[in-house]
């Protein structure tokens, strides 16, 4: 292949390197309005009044909003497939809050601010309320966070489940009694912040047609279009949103956050409006990644073959549900997709609280899933004696095995049947353990204060889901041989937008540059699921690919009716017969748009998959940990990948590096403590350890040789995949090196510190 698998520039990068205004901000529009929230500095309340005649009367101000505003419309604000498989619990302002940081108004003026001033101007009476902040608790508590009936796709109001999840294939408790060996842990993930560089940020205009425009930062703009239209009440026609780059997303802009109150200042106002998230509100007031308590039971055989997989989620989704069954889906989906077993079950709740709400964060669900399996796994070898590499390439799928959870578990709906037609996690595995030097460091105990160890965990994910997300794509033909290629698919700073553009010029035989690529726009692209799931490179690579054949087809249609010669064929970029006669492309363009055969070349293809082929990882941790503070270390860090034919591996190496650090702050520094009223503590980066590049380990990243038969040139996915494995591999090798098994993150220096006295007490 001439493009395909080779480093490309990205089609943005010299906008991006030399600080061109491409981000969403880098507007400048004529009488705008700045919009600021009113949070809620309680953490459940009635409210009893709010008046805004101080704030309504202040200069500069031009509108305040609250719920008495609009109509109680509940809706989610989840991008995702439609109908939208989570609890409809929410609207735009209520009469009740229920986490600290929850929207009760929203003002419009002059000036930011003007804005901020009139916020401490609106006097709120509040009838405090039981708080519930345990998960647990909320579910036997006669307290109830959602309690009106017209919400919708909640599974248990009055014990405050969002959403709730069983499955089982075989009988697991028979199973589990009859097996040889029987392994169980209870272990749990924290809230952790996506912490993008580019907070949310949307404006708002009305074009020359007075149809309203969303400008955004969102991995979704066409949910973005069908939200808006139905929150607002107009019809999606008048709607035009438009995605701009993106200052990172992780999951965090497939939410409908802010868009709809900005819509509401310029429909009422007619003016353009902006809103921008400080990173405060970034923290508290955004999305966070669900905290989950997980438990499994593993069952073996004498020949350490896995019999049964038990697994029990509770899901802390907080005071709303967007993703509360999706997540909890996909925790349980890639957990039992791992490895074979004959019985499997999985039960899972996902609990209101009043804490701030769960989203979309990279993984998915997959991270809360790997850590506790790859931590049991690790202690199962350990007690049968065998190699933990060994373990897990006796038990993972291999190809043409039928994954079976597969079948019952979609994201909220039935699935699909799926077959493992690729697989390279051996490889992944055995080229990590040279890579690593496992033999030499498994074989050196530790002593003194500082001790090494080293530590394996694999992972899975998905491309795209099954059966729900589609793609589609245009391409059209230039006098010069150049095509445009115009996407719904959202580059959130991946590098998709140049990985889409590789594709097609692939396919039709010319260099990347001739490829001029424009995305999510939703008056001017076609539609697209959005950016999640990992789903843009195998789902809409799929739909350029097919657009590409067909615009090509056309050429070559076009270029025999004027060479007057059917055997003729396209030989590079030109079409060509057997009589030494040929015909350039930009010559077959110019004569069809001008002289013979007049049309315009182009193609049109949609992409749906009811395969979702699984990216696999093996991650290998080694650590190092100081004995007298407790602290741990992490020296180095090998990634080996098997994600299919890597498009453009520049790009894909900085997806497996940028995952990386992501995984380490949820291991070892990330977490959201809150006060004993659920007011958030951690509120900027000097509290809130995000790992940065002075943190970092060295970084060994590699990708496995691989094809994936039903992806656009054998490709995967490979966006989330990185970021599942580091987290068990860590604690695996802090065991390896202090003999500690840590099953709560982030690992702390005290749980280390009081665990070795216990181990030398013992």
């Amino acid at each position: 292949m001439k493009v395909i698998g080779k480093d490309t520039q990205r089609v943005d990068g010299q906008a991006l390197v030399k600080g061109n205004p491409v981000f969403a901000d880098d507007i400048k529009l004529n009488n705008l309005l700045h919009v600021k929230i009113l949070h809620s500095p309680v953490a459940h309340a009635k409210i009893i009044s709010i008046d805004v005649s101080k704030a309504q009367t202040l200069e500069g101000v031009e509108s305040v909003f609250t719920h008495k505003d609009f109509n109680p419309h509940y809706y989610t604000t989840a991008g995702q497939g439609y109908p939208e498989p989570g609890p409809r619990d929410m609207r735009i302002l209520d009469s009740k809050v229920r986490f600290v940081g929850d929207r009760v108004a929203f003002v419009a003026a002059e000036t930011l601010e003007i804005a901020e001033q009139a916020l401490s101007l609106i006097e709120v009476e509040y009838e405090e309320l039981p708080c519930l902040f345990d998960m647990e608790e909320a579910m036997t508590s006669d307290v109830i966070i959602h309690s009106n009936p017209d919400k919708t796709g909640l599974h248990d109001a009055a014990h405050n489940v969002a959403a709730h999840l069983d499955a089982e294939i075989g009988d697991v408790d028979k199973t589990l009694e009859s097996s040889k060996f029987v392994f169980e842990g209870t272990y749990s993930t924290p809230f952790v912040q996506m912490a993008s560089i580019e907070p949310h940020i949307s404006l708002t205009w009305l074009d020359e047609n007075n149809r309203l425009v969303i400008r955004t930062s969102t991995q979704v703009p066409f949910h973005v279009r069908r939200i808006v239209a139905e929150v607002m009440g107009i019809p999606v026609s008048k709607i035009r949103v438009i995605k701009p780059r993106l200052g990172g997303g992780f999951g965090g802009k497939q939410e409908i956050l802010n868009e709809e109150l900005v819509a509401a200042v310029t429909l009422k106002t007619g003016r353009p409006a902006r809103i921008e998230y400080t990173r405060a509100e970034e923290l508290f007031a955004a999305r966070l990644r669900h905290p989950e308590l997980v438990s499994f039971r593993l069952g073996f055989d004498e020949n350490q073959m896995l019999t049964a997989i038990d697994l029990n989620i509770l899901e802390n989704c907080g005071a709303y549900g967007p993703h509360a069954l999706t997540v909890m889906s996909v925790t349980a989906q890639k957990a039992l997709s791992m490895y074979k077993a004959p019985s499997i079950r999985v039960n899972g709740d996902g609990v209101y609280t009043n804490l701030p709400i769960g989203g979309a964060y990279r993984g998915y669900g997959a991270p809360q899933a790997f850590f506790p399996l790859e931590s049991l796994m690790d202690e199962a070898a350990e007690t049968m004696g065998i190699d933990p590499i060994e373990l897990r390439l006796k038990n993972v799928f291999k190809v043409g095995d039928d994954i079976p959870i597969a079948k019952i578990l979609g994201e909220g709906r039935e699935g699909f049947p799926m077959v493992l037609y690729s697989t390279e996690i051996e490889a992944c595995l055995e080229e990590g353990r040279i890579l690593s030097d496992w033999e030499r460091l498994r074989s050196e105990p530790g002593n003194g204060r500082y001790r090494r160890g080293i530590g394996v965990a694999v992972a899975g994910q998905g491309s795209g889901i099954p059966g729900i997300d589609m793609g589609a794509a245009f391409i059209k033909m230039n006098e010069d041989a150049s095509f445009n290629l115009q996407v719904g698919a959202t580059d959130l700073g991946t590098g998709s937008d140049t990985a889409l553009a590789q594709i097609a010029a692939e396919v039709l035989g010319v260099s990347v540059d001739k490829i001029i690529v424009y995305s999510s726009d939703t008056d001017m692209t076609p539609f697209d699921t959005g950016a999640y799931a990992s789903s843009t490179t195998y789902i809409s690579g799929s739909a350029v690919k097919k657009a590409a054949e067909n615009c090509k087809t056309m050429i070559l249609e076009q270029g025999r009716l004027l060479l007057g010669n059917e055997t003729a064929e396209i030989d590079g970029t030109f079409v060509k017969d057997g009589n030494g006669q040929s015909i350039s492309f930009e010559d077959i363009c110019i004569k069809s748009f001008y002289t013979e055969e007049q049309k315009q070349i182009m193609g049109t293809a949609s992409h749906l998959s009811y395969d979702s082929p699984p990216p696999f990882n093996a991650t290998f941790a080694e650590v190092e940990v100081d004995t007298l503070t407790g602290t741990v270390r992490v020296i180095k860090i090998v990634s080996v990948t098997d994600a299919g034919q890597i498009i453009n591996p520049k790009m894909a190496e900085g997806q497996i590096e940028g995952g990386i650090p992501q995984a380490l702050g949820m291991a070892l520094s990330e977490f959201m403590p809150f006060d004993d009223k659920g007011g958030p503590i951690n509120l900027d980066f000097n509290s809130y350890h995000i790992y940065t590049a002075r943190d970092m380990p060295e970084l060994i990243v590699r990708f496995a040789d691989s094809h994936e038969p039903t992806g656009p040139y054998g490709a995967k996915a490979v966006a989330e995949i990185p970021i599942n494995a580091p987290a068990p591999a860590v604690t695996n090798a802090v065991y390896n090196a202090v003999g500690v098994r840590i099953k709560h993150l982030p690992i702390r220096p005290e749980e280390i510190l009081g665990a070795i006295s216990r181990n030398r007490a013992n």
